[in-house]
């Protein structure tokens, strides 16, 4: 693999139509000689945007989530002028498709749907591209245990794959902490009492990053960091106490790591997810030209500054539930989901979505005392189905 004159790997995309997908079909593109993409999935919202896909990548397997988008894609990939394309549809669709025996699995689901798929692609031998953070953060060690070979995992997490390309400086145990870095969102500065009432479209104008709805609720509530806190944590086998964030505005640095000896290495680039994505990709190898660098002939400041938890408690709050247990992790995430569905739809304020999610795990934290760690991917459903029931019930009489 790392003769640059010779590797080429075969990749199936999951959530081909969503941000990462899309970014990673554009990595591949420009680099036709060292890939070929095998299969693509997606929901099937975007049925004519993956039938483009399929035509353009000239991909015989596709598969949707969703059964009824099946005959839809048909006749998008009719249209497309495709022929000879295999479609299949459903949940078991999409573990098939991981389950391919391609080099790389690049997963962009967004949810814990994508567990399973994550771990059909490890038991299969190939390399998995994670950008799916469910994975990690509710499956717990379901997900490492599927490994067959150790760094099967590549992060595609942008704080994920700067701390992932910064562990090359240093052995694990030179490594004193992580330093994770957020953006603070559109809300940075503001006091707890001055996000009283922020609606949806506030939440939604993030100031660097172009993402999905939930993704971007979460990042104004900085539920995302603390979801890469646990992701961190797992991923590279680091106590929570070892694992700082800090606010950087720019989004320049993507995250660090601080060794024994005092020094800090930092991964910095402007912020574009082709970087990361096509590093998920190319490991140990890097691709020429996947995106721009920081230009330095010009001036430029990077600040940091501390993290607010008054304003903010839902890292600290993350920080609990990876201390407690991975179904504590589990429920926060599910929780999250169905409190940020409800703020975009206006049935629970901004405030509401964080104090719902505590509520939630308040409720649920004795069922967990005797036995922390899931015994498989459906005791994972099961008490993700009872955190998200719980909060929709809290939710709707919050609202009475």
């Amino acid at each position: 693999m790392n003769d640059e004159t010779t590797w080429r790997r075969t990749v199936v995309i999951l959530g081909s139509t969503g941000s990462i997908g899309t970014q990673g079909l554009d990595v591949i593109a420009r680099h036709p000689e060292r890939f070929e993409v095998i299969g693509l999935a997606a929901g099937g919202a975007h049925v004519e945007l993956l039938a483009e896909q399929a035509v353009r990548f000239h991909v015989r397997n596709v598969a949707v989530f969703h059964e009824e988008a099946a005959q839809p894609l048909r006749q998008a990939l009719e249209a497309a002028g495709a022929k000879d394309v295999e479609v299949s549809c459903g949940a078991r669709s999409i573990d098939d498709m991981a389950a391919m025996g391609a080099d790389v699995v690049l997963n962009g689901i967004t949810g814990s749907i994508g567990l399973n798929p994550s771990i059909a692609a490890l038991h299969a031998g190939s390399q998995l591209a994670l950008a799916n953070k469910e994975s990690v953060v509710a499956g717990g060690h379901l997900l490492f245990d599927a490994q067959v070979r150790p760094g099967q995992i590549n992060p595609v997490d942008s704080e994920h794959s700067a701390i992932w390309q910064s562990l090359r400086s240093g052995t694990h145990g030179e490594v004193s902490r992580l330093v994770v870095t957020a953006s603070g969102g559109p809300f940075r500065g503001r006091t707890r009492a001055e996000l009283t009432d922020v609606t949806p479209e506030q939440a939604l104008h993030h100031p660097t990053w172009n993402m999905g709805p939930v993704v971007t609720i979460n990042s104004s509530t900085l539920m995302n960091k603390g979801l890469e806190v646990i992701e961190a944590s797992r991923l590279f086998d680091i106590e929570p106490a070892r694992i700082a964030v800090t606010v950087h505005p720019q989004s320049i640095v993507h995250s660090m790591v601080e060794f024994r000896d005092g020094a800090t290495i930092a991964q910095a680039s402007p912020p574009d997810m082709r970087l990361p994505i096509a590093l998920g990709l190319s490991a140990p190898d890097r691709l020429p030209n996947v995106a721009a660098a920081c230009d330095w002939t010009k001036a430029a400041q990077w600040t940091f500054e501390p993290l607010d938890d008054e304003a903010f408690p839902a890292v600290s709050l993350a920080r609990h539930c990876l201390t407690a247990s991975e179904k504590h992790t589990a429920v926060l995430n599910a929780a999250n989901e169905q409190a940020v569905h409800a703020f975009l739809e206006r049935r629970l304020p901004y405030l509401g979505i964080v104090d719902t999610v505590r509520a939630v795990l308040d409720e649920m934290d004795a069922d967990f005392r005797s036995a922390p760690l899931f015994e498989s991917v459906e005791e994972m459903n099961q008490v993700e189905r009872t955190a998200r029931r719980l909060a929709d019930d809290l939710i709707d009489n919050n609202r009475d």
